[in-house]
């Protein structure tokens, strides 16, 4: 059972940048596909962005397509969303999650997720 914890999350005006990362432990982080996905207040968890077992594949939301870009090193255990040109729609709890299965977009075919990082956007 792998488990994660994100960090990098905080504030930031509009047009800036941050990048999140999801530490992985427990086991190796090469079994997993792993997501991006955030949830905002009052709004449904949506999807961000997933990568493949060896990072040859990936895939992101509409919104977000040239603003943010998902990479991962499996040496360190540990996957990253670099997020540019943010937008107060951006705004929201951020969460990572990993299958040794599933790579796609549907969050219930995620088995485990990590506790959240908050981005907030400022206008």
């Amino acid at each position: 059972q792998v488990q994660l914890v994100e960090s990098g999350g905080g504030l930031v005006q509009a047009g800036g940048s941050l990048r999140l990362s999801c530490a992985a432990s427990g086991h190796t982080l090469s079994s997993y596909a792993m997501g991006w996905f955030r949830q905002a207040p009052g709004k449904v968890r949506e999807f961000v962005a997933a990568i493949s077992w060896g990072g040859g594949d990936s895939a992101y939301t509409n919104s977000v397509k040239g603003r943010f870009t998902i990479s991962r090193d499996n040496a360190k255990n540990t996957v990253y969303l670099q997020m540019n040109s943010l937008k107060p729609e951006d705004t929201a709890v951020y969460y990572c999650a990993a299958d040794q299965y599933y790579y796609g977009n549907y969050p219930h075919e995620y088995d485990y997720w990590g506790q959240g990082t908050q981005v907030t956007v400022s206008s």
